[in-house]
């Protein structure tokens, strides 16, 4: 009996419990009968991991009484008001939906494929998974720097805010923004010109985004932010989503994550130039 094929969104509805019985049963079969699919177990086991917890951060949120100015007062004096009762259900029903769509947030971005930029592993999870903030961590400066990557790079009027040809201007005005010296790689030698950047909103501070193009308009990012600051020690890693890839790193002060919708091993080669260039220079011996 040849085995039904098995998709992205069907291990995510079964994580969820979205699948009509014999469906799941049909995935449950496909992921135990072959070691080839360790990875796709893996990865189910690390969504399980992130709904266990985002539950049980979010559940107690939905028994919490709403806040008093959502519950409203009876109609009097000939003010128009909100029932009590009514006004209560409709806070206590927006609270499950507010908590509703973080969990549901959040399993997007558990369906990024982290592995190790050094080898051909699977998932890399980090301990603790029990921990909401631990769990979603190691992804969300590859997730931020995909989405800027998307909403910037298909721009061909205006894909930056300050063009090369102002690249020490750019470079100083970025720096001065996140408050810390920032570089431009060059990567002409790897055939990628720069274009220009811009100053992006980051999760507690400003963030850079740097872009390059190579002769037939394919084009790269180089996010640089410093809200992961107090992640230490992510490594060098890889993620994906669709057609794009995603080289990250943490060095220093910094993280780093250049993206692209080119071939892996490609991203990884001009990835490693990036590294060497902005990694701090070694200090004298005294």
């Amino acid at each position: 009996m040849t085995m039904p094929a098995i998709s992205e969104n069907d291990l995510h509805a079964y994580v969820d419990g979205q699948l009509p019985a014999a469906r799941a049963q049909e995935v449950a079969a496909w992921l135990a009968q072959d070691p080839g699919n360790a990875d796709a177990l893996e990865r189910v086991r690390a969504w399980r991991g992130q709904n266990e917890a985002l539950h049980g951060l979010f559940d107690e949120v939905l028994d919490e009484p709403p806040p008093p100015r959502l519950t409203g007062f009876s109609r009097t004096g000939g003010r128009r008001r909100l029932d009590r009762a009514g006004a209560a259900a409709n806070g206590s029903a927006w609270l499950r939906h507010a908590a509703m769509l973080l969990i549901a947030l959040a399993g997007g971005i558990g369906g990024w494929l982290l592995r190790d930029a050094a080898g051909e592993g699977g998932m890399q999870w980090m301990p603790g998974a029990h921990s909401p903030m631990v769990a979603v961590a190691p992804i969300t400066l590859a997730r931020q720097a995909a989405v800027a990557h998307n909403v910037y790079s298909p721009d061909l009027r205006r894909p930056v805010e300050v063009g090369a040809d102002q690249e020490q201007a750019l470079v100083t005005w970025l720096s001065r923004r996140i408050g810390a010296n920032v570089r431009a790689p060059k990567l002409a030698p790897l055939g990628y010109d720069l274009i220009g950047g811009r100053l992006l909103p980051g999760q507690s501070g400003p963030v850079a985004q740097f872009m390059y193009q190579d002769a037939g308009g394919q084009r790269l990012t180089l996010y640089v932010s410093r809200d992961q600051v107090q992640s230490q020690g992510t490594g060098f890693r890889f993620a994906q989503e669709d057609k794009l890839n995603v080289f990250y790193w943490i060095d220093g002060q910094f993280g780093y994550a250049l993206s692209g919708g080119i071939a892996r091993n490609e991203l990884s080669r001009i990835a490693s130039s990036v590294y060497e260039q902005l990694a701090p220079a070694p200090q004298p011996a005294r």
